[in-house]
């Protein structure tokens, strides 16, 4: 047996996997167990006892643990980079040493963070470049037996992006992008001047830019080049990275909030950075807006590139920048590429996953297949845990038969106006909730998205809520049809849908598609069918089961944000509860003896 423990560690959005004779069998991130701080780096302890838990295994069966860090590589860059900053090499050669001795140093402090002694793990360890690690996530859990692998995001192992041929069970590089070029690092600069300063709120300027024009078109071309290379160069002058991560820091509420990686050269160039708590401006969408056009602009360059090395008739990408859901779907619109899979975990904790992968095809010289169908890989919870999530608050809720019967239960709420916190089976892999850990509600009712947004989400208005439709009804509803199971495209609803779905329709009549048919998830695709049987269309907004923490992961988080917050009702398995005010005749009110 090859048992491989899969790690993102010494690094943000920490996880582990566990993949036994090729076949991944659970992954997690370390941010929704412990102490539960989004995008910790804390060594993932609690996620690799939750992946061996649910193998049956314990730390001494593992044959391999595996990690998407090589501090060997990109020796040739890095030297290069460091003669032309003198200032920085002293410092970057410190940290280079520090970073590679707790790589080398892994196994024991695996062991020491699980209690036991280093000589109980005899795994051998496997070191995977950052970015085939990430080309590894896309391509191995692909159903494609070739394809161009590309890699977009900030930086790891001193490359921001790589281009690659797969074939078979072979990666082979074709190209990189080194530092100081990062279209990552850019994009996360004009995040953290327009405000949002906490690791990982990228996703905030995606959300932003439709508000704006791209005015400042000729700015950003100043800042990211195009001309003349094949694949994208960045500025320098207008970014400080090496302050900015060194200045990087967890707040007093456990959130990484990274050192300010942008220069005064931006300032001069965009006027004062805008505070957190400022309102937002015009100049702001705009700078938003003009932000991601050029990150659109380049990231078709290099797709355009690699096309040139590899036939694109299927692509498999991963990296942060992969999370750019209207990029993603640019690159379906515009042809760039043909078939796409992009692996739902497409930041660092999906290394994890593609590490491991990369030591059953190459380590271990095997050919056999796995194909990532679904994403629902987290920990598995009884049923006995959600009886005693509710008896310790004195609960008892509806029992349903059967979770079927639950789910035409929310669907019948879900067709009345209520909101519904929907807790069933494993949880997601990656950061979006995919119908196991998910807030749902009807998108045809006008005030949802203000109701939600204030009274249980408590984020910013602009941000929009995802519709999740049924494979069949995409066309419907949508100017592509594509299938998007890990809500990975921004699409544009087609004219005559767009004022009617208010809750999940962008200003720019967009929505972050999320396809359901019962091949992915039967229980999930039930109850939107469910829906659809009372409102005759078959889509529900969904939206992650969380406020301003990582998504639920057990029974008792579940219950816990249900009653601190707005949140109607409350789907665990086949248990049901209503709070008053929401009172339905096909559900308990919270608190309410059950008659079954």
């Amino acid at each position: 047996m090859a048992a491989i423990l899969g790690i993102n560690v010494f690094h943000p959005d920490a996880a582990a996997c566990l993949v036994v004779d090729g076949k991944l069998v659970a992954a997690i991130a370390q941010e929704r167990l412990g102490p539960r701080r989004k995008h910790t780096g804390d060594f993932p302890a609690d996620a690799v006892r939750a992946v061996l838990a649910e193998g049956g295994l314990s730390p001494g069966d593992l044959t391999h643990i595996a990690l998407g860090r090589q501090p060997g590589a990109n020796r040739l860059a890095k030297a290069r980079y460091l003669l032309a900053r003198p200032a920085n090499a002293a410092k970057a050669v410190r940290q280079g040493l520090t970073r590679g001795n707790r790589i080398q140093s892994l196994k024991d402090t695996l062991a020491g963070a699980l209690d036991l002694d280093p000589a109980t793990i005899g795994a051998r360890t496997h070191l995977v470049e950052h970015h085939v690690a990430h080309i590894a996530s896309a391509y191995y859990c692909s159903p494609f037996d070739s394809a161009g692998g590309f890699s977009l995001d900030g930086s790891g192992d001193f490359a921001s992006a790589m281009a690659a041929r797969c074939t078979g069970t072979r990666i082979d590089i074709l190209d990189r992008v080194t530092l100081p070029h990062s279209l990552g690092h850019f994009y996360t600069a004009i995040c953290q001047f327009i405000g949002f300063d906490l690791f990982g709120e990228e996703y905030k300027v995606m959300g932003l830019a439709p508000y704006g024009e791209d005015r400042y078109a000729a700015e950003m071309a100043r800042i990211v080049r195009l001309e003349g290379t094949p694949w994208f160069q960045v500025d320098p002058r207008y970014l400080d990275v090496w302050h900015g991560l060194a200045a990087s820091r967890v707040n007093e509420a456990g959130q990484l909030r990274l050192g300010t990686i942008y220069s005064q050269q931006l300032v001069r160039m965009f006027g004062p950075p805008r505070r957190r708590d400022d309102p937002l401006t015009q100049r702001e969408k705009d700078i938003a807006r003009s932000a991601q056009a050029m990150f659109e602009r380049a990231a078709s360059q290099c797709l355009e590139t690699l096309a040139k090395r590899v036939p694109l008739e299927r692509l498999a990408m991963a990296g942060g920048c992969a999370l750019n859901g209207v990029m993603n779907a640019r690159v379906l619109r515009e042809g760039l590429a043909g078939e796409v899979f992009l692996h739902p975990a497409a930041s660092d904790d999906g290394t994890a996953i593609g590490a491991a992968m990369h030591c059953w095809h190459q380590e271990l010289g095997r050919s056999d297949r796995f194909v990532m169908r679904h994403a629902y890989w987290g920990p598995t919870h009884q049923e006995s845990a959600i009886r005693a999530a509710l008896h310790a608050h004195g609960l008892r809720a509806r029992e349903c038969t059967d979770p079927a019967e639950a789910a035409d239960v929310a669907a019948g709420l879900i067709a009345k106006g209520t909101v519904v916190g929907w807790f069933q089976g494993r949880s997601e892999w990656g950061p979006r909730a995919l119908g196991n850990r998910s807030i749902l509600a009807n998108p045809a009712i006008p005030d949802m998205k203000d109701r939600i947004n204030r009274k249980i989400k408590r984020r910013e208005s602009f941000r929009p809520f995802a519709p999740s439709v049924l494979r069949s009804d995409v066309a419907r509803y949508f100017e592509q049809d594509l299938a998007s199971p890990f809500m990975m495209h921004v699409v544009r609803f087609r004219r005559e849908w767009r004022t009617a779905f208010p809750a999940v329709t962008h200003v720019d009549g967009t929505g972050r598609l999320q396809t359901v048919s019962a091949e992915d998830n039967p229980l999930y695709c039930a109850l939107i069918e469910g829906v659809k049987r009372r409102t005759g269309h078959g889509m529900v907004l969904n939206t992650s089961f969380n406020e301003n923490e990582p998504v639920v992961e057990t029974p008792a988080q579940a219950l816990d944000c249900y009653l601190r917050t707005d949140l109607d009702a409350l789907v665990m398995g086949r248990f049901v509860l209503v709070k008053e005010r929401a009172g339905d005749e096909d559900a308990a009110p919270a608190g309410a003896a059950s008659d079954r």
